[in-house]
């Protein structure tokens, strides 16, 4: 019976050590002025060391379509050229599940490009679409000029594969 109750402990401790949560990569932080303005919240995600709030779209939006027809996977168009600012809204249209997985981020944007991504999966990569017209945009506000590269995970050896060059 002594084995018994100690294996019930062990497994009890095990279940409440494992149940700790996600620790997510967004942090809130809440202010108040003494003055008793209302209180007012910002939204920042972290990577590494740096962190950056979320920058909405300033320019215009370019529509990328996410197409699968189980030969041809692909991205149309599959080169973007925008200018800060701009933002990229990708449509499911066939052949999903697809996301967006931007690869070899330069490390200095890869807090901003982060900040401007919704709902990510991962660290720079979007939630899957599963359905047609379901659609993710990423803005790239604050993201410095260069090329940036992504792929669909799922379709990345088939050749599902893009670039976004900001000006």
């Amino acid at each position: 019976m002594r084995f018994n109750g100690l294996a019930l402990v062990a497994g009890a401790m095990a279940i409440v050590a494992c149940s700790g949560g996600d620790k997510n990569a967004q942090q809130t932080t809440t202010t108040t002025d003494s003055a008793a303005a209302p209180a007012t919240t910002t939204t920042a995600t972290t990577t590494g060391t740096s962190s950056a709030a979320m920058a909405p779209i300033t320019g215009k939006t370019v529509e990328v379509k996410m197409i699968g027809d189980g030969t041809t996977y692909k991205f149309d168009p599959a080169n973007v050229t925008i200018k800060q600012g701009d933002g990229i809204k990708w449509v499911m249209v066939s052949g999903g599940p697809h996301n967006v997985a931007f690869v070899d981020t330069p490390a200095p944007a890869q807090a901003q490009l982060s900040a401007n991504m919704p709902n990510q999966m991962k660290e720079l990569t979007s939630p899957m679409m599963m359905t047609p017209n379901e659609t993710y945009t990423v803005s790239f506000a604050n993201v410095p000029a260069g090329t940036y590269n992504y792929h669909c995970e799922p379709h990345a050896a088939m050749g599902m594969k893009g670039s976004i060059t900001v000006q």
